[in-house]
């Protein structure tokens, strides 16, 4: 392989926190607080790769029924980034947005997340994109619900919806799919992770926990999505 293709997109579940700090004799607070300052680093290491956009999965609407302190604590470290996002964009450039149902999220998270956006719409850098309280069928169905809201209405008529349309009402329409979807921590399940636009994304898996997962495993992957063939359905 002669050269590295860089993908515009790349979409990542950070997987393998929890076992990272049972592994390390720690509690699992210990173990996301791991994740989060690894996802800044990986963060950093995307942006100086020339990737566009990155998409993490970081609260599925599944995640719910974790146990509950778990759940204040991820929430509390989501409380606690936002507001270090907030004071750095000036010097990063990025812009950040959020998909899933947010309206789920209690307000205090609702603000900061509607004010980060807002504060960073014009920045030119890596589009970091946070999936927040998100699932892949839950952010199908409330696309389906919105098309037919607007049928009732005679704003779209059923005979003229088709792929190009029903994109335009899932979280993701201003952000181009997926290149490539990486999970770590060695499962190999999408884990209801963006089901409709990884359709034709390459899909690789890495048997490291997310909290040691570094840029050279990211160069890995890229080098394995540079040494295939993409067919898009076709030959």
């Amino acid at each position: 392989m002669d050269e590295l293709k860089i993908p515009e997109h790349i979409a990542i579940i950070m997987d393998g926190n929890r076992r990272w700090a049972k592994k390390k004799f720690l509690n699992i607070k210990s173990g996301h607080q791991a994740g989060a300052e690894n996802l800044e680093k990986i963060l950093n290491d995307a942006n100086e790769l020339g990737i566009k956009y990155l998409t993490v999965y970081a609260f599925s609407t599944e995640n719910w029924k974790r146990n509950k302190n778990e759940v204040e604590d991820l929430m509390d470290l989501m409380d606690y980034y936002l507001d270090k996002y907030i004071k750095k964009l000036d010097k990063k450039n990025y812009r950040i947005r959020f998909i899933g149902n947010i309206f789920g999220l209690k307000e205090s998270l609702r603000k900061k997340i509607f004010e980060l956006e807002k504060l960073s719409e014009k920045n030119m850098g890596l589009n970091f994109i946070i999936a927040l309280n998100y699932g892949g069928q839950n952010e199908i169905l409330r696309a389906i619900k919105k098309i037919c809201d607007k049928v009732i209405r005679k704003e779209i008529f059923v005979d003229d919806i088709d792929e190009m349309i029903f994109k335009k009402f899932l979280d993701t329409k201003e952000i181009i799919d997926p290149d490539l979807l990486i999970r770590t921590g060695g499962e190999k399940r999408l884990s209801n992770f963006l089901l409709w636009q990884i359709a034709y994304s390459e899909l690789y898996f890495c048997n490291k926990l997310w909290p040691d997962f570094n840029k050279n495993d990211l160069l890995e992957a890229i080098k394995e999505f540079s040494s295939r063939k993409r067919r898009f359905g076709g030959n």
